[in-house]
């Protein structure tokens, strides 16, 4: 083990404790009005708005936030063990050849192959385009939608969110783009989440799963749940299992360089199944003063039921390829729900027991990660970058 594990180590603490500066809870959107800012004074009519010393330090502390995780991303080289693929599949998109990225993509590439039509400076401008806008949607939906800031930054990064982006760049972009969006589906804007999904779509494709797993942990969300409904949910538990085949199909319509490749190994991700059932548990102590009132709870009970059907998918959906990334587009709103739910509970034992553990768990899945971050199908360490290297 090399010294350039400190670079990964010194960051979340760093970024962790700028993000002790921002206190947003005065200035959080609220969940379900359109774009109104909780608790936040209105000026008066003809009167220019003022920035509050605590809005203006939120400001600076979350764009020093940015710039740090930014900048570790962007000046990246070498880094992650899809980074030579890439680099190889510019050059095909650079040839107009066949690759099997979307089009949004592709025409990125295109666009810096044309500021930049020699040397590393190209493949290094694209990385670090990419970079810069998956963390700032990323940093930004934790500065609107996280009621503590540094804890949900904590979770972001202990859970292997930002540091995955490392590797895989269309899908992250993709996943911090959905964690966005779920701010307009709690309001009811669907326009711009329909909006944000395009964008997604143009990069990644598989974004579009957010469109009926949303939408239908919104719905859920608001209302009180009826029998009905839990049979309809045994139906579709028992189509995963009896009906795997179809499902396959349609995913490899979508998808057909996924058949029978590396991702197609029906792995069960356990650590996922442990995460999603730790946090259910949580929910179930937490639930008449966190998730009971479908009005007064709207965005936990949302947050709920995607990590619901997380569990479903890690349980019941190990035929999918990369099940592991469809159920981050679920599971990735943890880190809005875990400090909600810690915030809400009574001051005691129980409260002080549960944040210990929450902070153990994704510290111990932290530095598991990192171990594994050397190996040959990973590779996000050692870390290079292009300034010292």
């Amino acid at each position: 083990m090399e010294s350039s594990i400190l670079v990964y180590i010194f960051l979340t603490v760093t970024v962790v404790i700028l993000g002790l500066f921002v206190k947003n809870e005065e200035y959080l959107s609220a969940a379900t009005c359109t774009g109104n800012r909780a608790g936040a004074v209105q000026p008066a009519e003809g009167m220019l708005p003022l920035c509050s010393r605590q809005k203006a330090r939120n400001r600076v502390a979350a764009f020093a936030v940015y710039c740090l995780l930014a900048g570790v991303s962007a000046c990246r080289i070498a880094v992650g063990n899809d980074y030579w693929v890439y680099t190889a599949n510019f050059s095909l998109i650079s040839q107009e050849r066949h690759v099997s990225s979307e089009i949004g993509f592709n025409s990125v590439v295109r666009f810096f192959q044309m500021l930049f039509p020699e040397g590393k400076v190209q493949y290094i401008s694209i990385f670090a385009f990419f970079s810069l806008t998956t963390v700032f949607f990323f940093v930004k939906a934790l500065n609107n939608q996280g009621s503590s800031f540094a804890f949900s930054l904590f979770l972001l990064l202990t859970g292997g969110y930002y540091f995955n982006s490392l590797n895989s760049v269309r899908y992250y972009f993709a996943l911090a783009l959905a964690l966005f969006s779920m701010k307009y589906v709690l309001r009811k804007e669907f326009g711009k989440f329909f909006l944000c999904v395009m964008v997604g779509m143009l990069i990644h494709k598989s974004v579009l799963l957010t469109v009926p797993v949303y939408l239908l942990a919104r719905y859920l969300a608001g209302i009180r749940i009826k029998r009905w409904f839990w049979i309809l949910g045994g139906i579709f538990l028992a189509s995963l299992v009896f009906c795997q085949d179809l499902y396959r199909e349609l995913i490899f319509y979508f998808y057909p360089f996924y058949r029978d490749s590396a991702f197609d190994n029906g792995r069960i991700s356990w650590i996922n199944v442990l995460k999603c059932v730790c946090v259910l548990l949580l929910c179930l102590i937490c639930f008449r003063r966190s998730l009971s009132d479908p009005e007064k709870h709207m965005a936990d009970r949302f947050y709920f039921f995607l990590n619901l059907f997380g569990l479903i998918v890690y349980c019941c959906g190990s035929f999918i390829p990369e099940t592991s990334r469809v159920g981050y587009y679920m599971i990735i709103s943890q880190v809005f729900l875990l400090p909600d739910l810690l915030a809400e509970m009574k001051r005691g034992w129980l409260r002080s027991f549960c944040q210990a553990g929450v902070l153990t768990a994704f510290t111990a899945y932290f530095a598991f990660q990192l171990k594994g971050m050397y190996a040959t199908d990973i590779r996000l360490l050692p870390y290079l970058n292009w300034i010292f290297h």
